[in-house]
């Protein structure tokens, strides 16, 4: 709002100033500012509320030495993460762009679905909440909504460099698209739309979906959402769930979203910028540097909750907020074509995920044929294994923050290992 607002003053009546909120790195800067009052400030106030109502969860006693009476700390501190996202957003970001629509959308959605999740485990006393089952179609609703707006949409487009020979090669197909076409010193820059995405550790470093459809014919591109609207239903569930999972520690899924955010907002940087991605040789998406100013929001959050959150927790996300991160994190990786890179970056999500997996089908498999189930980890996810090792928790979720930054480093190095 405060963008519009400026742009439009600094049109109409060229005020000092206000030419400001055309730079994406003032705006980022202070969604992140913003963020980060409301959700200290503001954050509190919140907290001492959910106290007076005992809104709390019971948690399961998982028969650990070290763990502290956590019955009586308030959840449902998602709402914290929700506002600290969407009024920074709101006022700063361009509310006209496609990408914002889309995340600002998704995290109503998302924060919704976990809001009556924590309500029902909290108010009607159901510790299983929300049935599984309706939690993933939510979820798979919300990816196919995303995933039709990005394949159909007139402003979702990458603007790539063409030699006269590929200009040529790809000259019909580029007409019936309506593509936007600049010859500039010798070379066809092109915008147009593209199911291209980045894929690391390969030479080249991108991968179209529809080319996977080759074995169709000529017409195979026009059934590539065929791959790409489940590819993205298929990370945003997954991405989404394995941030739940990483809940389970103070300061754990905060400390370690909040360094995810913060490489996707270097990323996006990166990518919306004409300047680093020519430079870095890197696809580059017009109009995507307004989810850099909605990821300076979204680490804000992260940040300001994790003071409250972090060890010993004053206030849990609940799934209000553990399964927005995630979702949030899934789609901004996917719009900035970065979704492949997800199994690196979000690493620590992974090996959560895959822990409680492995263990679930081992003990099912050894029951049925043994008759006795056995455990491959003393507990999972596989930081409760760690605190079955008498790891103290202050020290798990440190070693998960290190490994967390350590991938993502290797995922902003993957920008030039090709």
């Amino acid at each position: 709002m405060l963008y519009h607002l400026f742009t439009y003053l600094e049109e109409e009546f060229n005020l000092a100033g206000a030419g400001l909120f055309q730079f994406i790195s003032f705006r980022a800067s202070m969604a992140l500012l913003l963020s980060l009052i409301i959700s200290l400030f503001y954050g509190k106030r919140i907290i001492k509320y959910l106290q007076l109502k005992q809104i709390s969860d019971n948690k399961r006693e998982l028969g650990l030495k070290e763990q502290y009476d956590k019955s009586a700390t308030p959840t449902m501190g998602g709402v914290i993460i929700l506002l600290s996202i969407l009024i920074p957003t709101l006022l700063f970001a361009d509310l006209t762009n496609i990408y914002v629509i889309l995340v600002i959308v998704s995290t109503i959605w998302l924060g919704l679905l976990g809001f009556i999740d924590d309500y029902i485990k909290v108010f009607q006393k159901n510790k299983a909440g929300l049935k599984g089952r309706t939690k993933i179609i939510g979820q798979v609703i919300l990816g196919i909504i995303v995933g039709t707006t990005l394949y159909i949409n007139s402003d979702v487009v990458i603007r790539e460099k063409l030699t006269e020979k590929q200009y040529e090669e790809q000259k019909t197909k580029l007409e019936k698209e309506e593509a936007i076409v600049e010859y500039i010193d010798g070379s066809y820059w092109v915008e147009h739309k593209s199911t291209t995405t980045t894929i690391p550790f390969i030479k080249g470093n991108e991968l179209d979906y529809s080319k996977i459809l080759k074995f169709i014919g000529d017409d195979y591109e026009k059934w590539a959402f065929l791959i790409f609207i489940p590819l993205i239903i298929f990370i945003l569930v997954a991405v989404s769930n394995g941030a739940n999972l990483t809940d389970g520690l103070d300061g754990l899924n905060a400390g370690v979203s909040a360094i995810i955010v913060l490489t996707l907002a270097i990323l996006a940087y990166l990518s919306g910028n004409t300047v680093f991605s020519n430079y870095l040789n890197i696809m580059y998406i017009p109009n995507l540097g307004e989810i850099v100013i909605f990821s300076g929001a979204l680490l804000g959050a992260c940040i300001g909750f994790l003071w409250y959150n972090a060890y010993p927790a004053q206030v849990f996300m609940g799934d209000t907020g553990s399964l927005t991160l995630g979702g949030l994190i899934a789609i901004i990786a996917i719009i900035i074509r970065k979704e492949l890179l997800i199994p690196l970056l979000c690493g620590v999500f992974l090996v959560e995920s895959l822990s409680v997996i492995l263990q679930v089908s081992f003990f099912k498999y050894t029951k049925k044929k043994y008759g006795v189930g056995k455990r491959i980890f003393k507990m999972s996810p596989i930081h409760h294994h760690y605190q079955k090792l008498n790891y103290t928790e202050p020290k798990i979720v440190a070693r998960f923050w290190i490994i967390g930054i350590a991938l993502a480093i290797l995922t902003i190095i993957t920008l030039k290992i090709r």
